[in-house]
């Protein structure tokens, strides 16, 4: 396994400016099919799982998912089942306030448009079954590369372990290993445009699979 101890951050920072600059490359018909199949993917999997609670994220510029994800997997969770957005604090960890629709979103710091609704304080993200975050890249770990701030490791450290915690990516952003710090914390899964859901490790109750049924490897 490559050691990224020493020269991390500066490792990170490359490895950053290349994944945003194959993104800005992207077409718009080619982000347009891939938020579709993730999204496919990701509603089968909230359908199977039925969260009571699950966060989420507003994809903004080339992220995968596309900017209606809220609406989409807020539609798929079950009667009662609440989605959570993530507010950033002014010290760059993150609050929670429920998504109570589209015309609920504000702009906020860094590009994110976040609810305008009460937060729920830090914490709340730890009564979440399913969490999907945003990354630039995975490894075969599950160590995610995000964009430099450390909201989403302070986050993920409150998650519980029975949660499943998943990344929407870009296909090739899957990748055998990202320079890494002690902080970082791994996600369990991944969802990609053309092999779907792909598990990390021995998560209960999850099996490696499309919205077709398929199995996929690891």
């Amino acid at each position: 396994m490559p050691d990224f101890s020493d020269g991390a951050q500066e490792a990170k920072r490359d490895v950053r400016a290349a994944v945003l600059a194959r993104r800005r490359a992207l077409s718009a018909p080619r982000r347009a099919d891939a938020a579709g199949r993730v999204q496919a993917e990701l509603v089968a999997l909230v359908r199977r799982l039925r969260p009571l609670r699950m966060t989420a994220y507003v994809p903004v510029g080339s992220e995968p998912g596309g900017p209606d994800l809220p609406a989409v997997l807020h539609a798929a969770l079950p009667p009662g089942g609440e989605l959570l957005l993530p507010v950033l604090r002014d010290d760059l960890d993150l609050d929670w306030a429920v998504w109570s629709g589209s015309a609920g979103l504000v702009a906020a710091g860094r590009g994110m448009r976040e609810p305008a609704g009460p937060r729920l304080g830090r914490a709340a993200v730890a009564g979440a079954q399913l969490v999907v975050l945003p990354a630039l890249a995975v490894d075969r770990r599950g160590l995610r590369l995000g964009r430099g701030g450390g909201s989403y490791d302070r986050a993920l450290a409150r998650v519980p372990a029975s949660a499943l915690t998943v990344v929407p990516l870009h296909d090739g952003e899957l990748v055998e290993a990202l320079p890494a710090e002690p902080h970082d914390r791994p996600v369990r899964a991944v969802v990609t445009p053309a092999d779907g859901l792909r598990t990390l490790d021995a998560a209960p109750g999850v099996t490696d699979h499309t919205s077709a049924g398929r199995i996929r490897g690891r």
